[in-house]
């Protein structure tokens, strides 16, 4: 059973997701949900020219190769990563394979504003690592909910991206062991929901 407090919390998940990783079932999973990715690359991405990925740590899944195969079949289509902010919002700016990346604050490899190359953009859809997950149901529609790292960077920056662009998917990347009940964690008022959320099972939204 997990502690008490979402800083154990995440330290137990992120304990198991290690494990998880290193474990013999993670190569079926992790195809599973690359299978899921690239169908719904294949539907809803029609409408998509951008992506904002993110750069893999701490044993998150890497989408990278699948999303520059998505990139190269289109010429107007384009990837970003996320650049942090001093205050604590996210950026996000045009990713190319091979780019120089610096690391930030928090060790994570993210674009370097000297690129005068790479422009800044707003995204159609972002791709979201969860560390845990939560489902609940309000008026009869589901909503999705992620337990990041803690640093609330996605969540003051999907508030103003919602405003920038209406039409902004916000898909949760996590396996199906990191779903959370209600007794052990609960979003909070100043959490932004997922849009859809993406596991081995499939694409739920």
């Amino acid at each position: 059973m997990h502690g008490n407090s979402p800083k154990t919390l995440r330290q137990d998940l992120l304990k198991q997701r290690k494990e998880f990783t290193a474990g013999n079932s993670y190569a079926s999973a992790k195809a599973d949900l690359i299978a899921g990715l690239n169908h719904f690359l294949a539907n809803e991405g029609k409408s998509i020219r951008s992506i904002a990925l993110y750069w893999p740590i701490q044993d998150e899944i890497d989408l990278r190769p699948t999303l520059l195969s998505w990139m190269k079949n289109a010429p107007q289509r384009r990837l970003a990563l996320p650049y942090a902010r001093s205050d604590k919002h996210l950026d996000f700016f045009e990713w190319q394979e091979g780019d120089v990346l610096i690391p930030s604050a928090h060790g994570v490899p993210e674009p370097s504003l000297e690129n005068t190359a790479r422009l800044q953009l707003i995204p159609d859809c972002i791709l979201i690592p969860c560390v845990g997950w939560s489902s609940s149901v309000v008026s009869g529609k589901a909503h999705y909910w992620r337990l990041g790292y803690g640093g609330g960077y996605f969540d003051r920056t999907l508030a103003q991206l919602r405003k920038d662009n209406p039409s902004l998917i916000c898909l949760g990347i996590g396996f199906d062991w990191q779903k959370l009940e209600d007794s052990q964690w609960a979003a909070q008022t100043h959490d932004e929901p997922l849009d859809m959320l993406l596991t081995e099972s499939g694409l739920l939204s």
